[in-house]
């Protein structure tokens, strides 16, 4: 089945496709989608899995970081 994700990028709506064996989960495609280097994003949210015991706390760390980032409305669409 062919997934299609849709989101805004400071305030902009976009919609990308999206490629499972490409990238681990939607919003890495989406900052590939806009140039933007994951690094230092991918570091501390390991150091927040480790660390904490549920995850709550590395969804919390992801929608507050992509928030910051300028993205918002990340959805999948099933086509």
């Amino acid at each position: 089945m062919a997934r299609r994700i849709t989101y805004k990028f400071k305030n902009q709506p976009r919609e990308i496709n999206f490629a499972k064996d490409k990238y681990h989960d939607m919003y890495q495609a989406i900052a590939a989608a806009e140039g933007i280097d994951l690094t230092n994003y991918l570091k501390m949210e390991q150091q927040i899995a480790m660390t904490s015991k549920g995850s709550a706390a590395v969804r919390n760390f992801r929608d507050e970081e992509f928030a910051r980032m300028g993205f918002s409305d990340v959805y999948f669409i099933k086509e």
